[in-house]
């Protein structure tokens, strides 16, 4: 392997599924501003929109929730030739 080409700031970091509230600790290198506390330890964290806990793929549901309102945006833009 090539030296000095891998980061050196790989830590223990809280992923957070947003949709259901999951907490998932890994190590990482990816840059937060903001902490979790974790079974009394503080990490830090990174949010997510969607994870394997709740995909519809791994948790066998087949309803996924649109946060970013992209149907809703796509009616609005579209409603003008719905005449």
């Amino acid at each position: 392997m090539k030296k000095d080409i891998h980061p050196d700031n790989y830590r223990t970091v809280a992923f957070r599924d947003m949709s259901n509230g999951e907490t998932i600790l890994t190590r990482s290198c990816a840059e937060s501003r903001e902490t979790a506390e974790v079974d009394g330890v503080e990490y830090p964290l990174i949010k997510m929109e969607i994870s394997a806990t709740s995909h519809p793929y791994y948790t066998g549901k087949m309803k996924l929730v649109d946060t970013a309102g992209r149907v809703d945006k796509f009616r609005n833009r579209y409603a003008k030739f719905k005449k």
